[in-house]
């Protein structure tokens, strides 16, 4: 294998396997184990072999050799930057296989919609990762009756129509965010939630109110703040007004770490000592969050797994072969990282509550 370009024969008899079987691996065939794919993606690197992609499509039935990622929104990545882990795991899930990345970004004047309409019938991609999934969301039904290949970065609601996602059991984190609260002596949370209708907050939200529900403790009260994802004004203000209070929570739940942070700083405005007085937990793992004072305590989402194994299902349905077969999907368990910003609660006065209370405008479903 002295100079020139390498082949798939190259690649083959490196492993002592046929040039069929290094081809199907390369191109994400089901049939072929995730530790074969592995050891050949391995040696083609190791060997110097690029994948023809002109070739690659022709066999595959694709056109471009592109996957696009929709960014969806002005403010998407502006305070997530969780964003460039993604993208960066993304690409490379991607590159091993010879496939590109390109990004869409949506302009706030044009339909989301429309825009993946166009990429679909103009054949722009061979196939599309979305993000920021809604409980009923309209990209889903369109590329599921499309037919077009796609998986999503988190679930709808329903989880329908049936498609390939991968997401974080935000339920299973945050009941286990309570149950250790609970057994510091918490009793009176708080949760800092946003408007938009994102299924991973409901599904966040749920876990926390089902908690509560199982455990039947009449002495566990929940206040929810509420404003717009990337409305900062109202999200200080929401946060100062839960956090202001005679009966405010001595522990809270946030969304995301974003959200934790501008709890911590509303705290500090307020005299407030974390995590004497105010325990906060986070979601994401940021690594803003490493970096505060104190340290967030939150949950490691492993968005660059979430994004290669993204990239794994997308490539998969490239195959004709595995076109009809039952969509893939992936939950992961997030992990909690326990850092300095939770603690024992503090015995505060209190005044009588309801069970639940909101601040803010709206509320979560």
């Amino acid at each position: 294998m002295q100079g020139g370009r390498k082949t798939i024969k190259d690649v083959a008899r490196t492993l002592g396997v046929s040039a069929a079987t290094v081809s199907r691996a390369l191109a994400g065939n089901a049939r072929i184990s995730a530790e074969t794919r592995e050891r050949v993606e391995r040696a083609a690197r190791d060997v110097g072999y690029v994948p023809n992609r002109a070739a690659q499509s022709l066999v595959a039935g694709r056109s471009s050799g592109f996957v696009g990622l929709i960014l969806t929104d002005p403010g998407y990545g502006r305070e997530d930057s969780y964003l460039g882990e993604f993208i960066s795991g993304l690409g490379a899930g991607l590159a091993t296989h010879g496939i590109d990345l390109f990004l869409a970004a949506i302009p706030e004047t044009q339909s989301e919609l429309s825009v993946i309409r166009n990429i679909v019938g103009t054949h722009r991609a061979d196939g599309l990762i979305i993000g920021r999934t809604s409980e009923v969301d309209p990209r889903v039904e369109y590329l599921a009756a499309a037919g077009f290949p796609f998986v999503s970065h988190g679930r709808t609601s329903l989880e329908y129509p049936a498609h390939s996602w991968v997401d974080t059991d935000g339920a299973a984190a945050f009941c286990e965010a309570f149950e250790m609260l609970y057994a510091l002596g918490h009793r009176r949370f708080g949760l800092v939630t946003i408007e938009e209708p994102m299924t991973f907050r409901l599904h966040r939200t749920e876990g926390l109110v089902e908690a509560i529900a199982r455990r039947g403790d009449p002495a566990v009260s929940l206040q929810i703040a509420t404003a717009p994802r990337y409305d900062g004004v109202r999200r200080h203000d929401a946060i100062c007004a839960l956090l202001s209070g005679p009966d405010r929570p001595t522990a809270v739940l946030t969304l995301f770490d974003g959200l934790a942070l501008t709890v911590l700083e509303e705290a500090a405005h307020l005299g407030l000592s974390v995590p004497h007085d105010l325990s906060v937990i986070g979601f994401d793992n940021i690594s803003s969050s490493r970096l505060a004072r104190p340290g967030l305590t939150t949950f490691e989402a492993e968005t660059t797994r979430s994004a290669r194994e993204s990239a794994r299902m997308l490539v998969a349905q490239f195959n004709a072969k595995t076109r009809q077969t039952v969509p893939e999907t992936l939950l992961i368990r997030p992990k909690l990282v326990l850092r300095a910003s939770h603690g024992p609660a503090r015995e505060t006065p209190r005044r009588q509550t309801t069970a639940i209370e909101h601040t803010g405008r709206g509320a979560p479903k």
